[in-house]
């Protein structure tokens, strides 16, 4: 399986031929290569995860592709055709098997409502946590995205997570509202989480890959 990371949250993964997206938002370049998509899962509805143009130009050239979000996407998303899905549930599409896990949406802060949200499990080896530290428990994780800033984290939190979830690979994700010391400053710290679990941390910047 081949991940490329785009900004921010989004993530391309390819596998058989065909692609997964996870997270298409605001803060990611307008996505112009999308023939073969299968499936797009949104972990969230926040506009910084997803976008009805990121889906419109993913839907313009793959206009099968299946979309997966929980309850608050699928309202959210208005006529989008989004399939729910919640923690506990699976999906087999493809090369691709999904698994979710968690359900709500870390704490921002107590004036604003908590959402729905999911992480997912893909093929057993990446694991992608949306806006939540709630990992899947259970499972070996052979790569994990690790958030590097949000309103919703301390980096503290992040790190805690990465030695608690224990990858064999971590990179980050969700940095876009960091500066490039900021950026230099995460990487650090998430490494030395991940180290700490004999893991390795690769930095990756947007448009770099990883085969697994």
């Amino acid at each position: 399986m081949r991940l490329t990371k785009l900004e921010h949250a989004a993530l391309i993964l390819e596998e058989s031929g065909v692609r997964l997206f996870i997270d298409p938002g605001k803060f990611t370049t307008p996505i112009t290569d999308a023939e073969g998509t299968l499936a797009v899962v949104i972990t969230h509805e926040h506009d910084d995860h997803w976008t009805p143009a990121q889906l419109d130009r993913i839907l313009e050239q793959s206009p099968d592709a299946r979309l997966f979000g929980p309850a608050g996407v699928a309202a959210a998303a208005g006529d989008y055709p989004v399939e729910t899905v919640s923690a506990g549930e699976e999906r087999e599409l493809g090369p691709f098997r999904l698994r979710f896990f968690g359900g709500r949406h870390a704490v921002i802060h107590p004036s604003i409502p908590v959402i729905d949200n999911v992480g997912v499990l893909v093929n057993e080896a990446l694991y992608y946590g949306g806006d939540s530290f709630a990992g899947p428990e259970g499972a070996a994780v052979e790569v994990l995205a690790a958030p590097a800033a949000a309103p919703w984290m301390k980096l503290s939190e992040s790190m805690d997570y990465v030695e608690r979830v224990a990858p064999k690979r971590a990179f980050p994700t969700h940095e876009m509202l960091l500066s490039r010391a900021g950026k230099d400053l995460s990487n650090a710290r998430l490494a030395w989480a991940t180290e700490r679990g004999g893991g390795e941390y690769l930095a990756l910047e947007p448009g770099d890959t990883l085969e697994f």
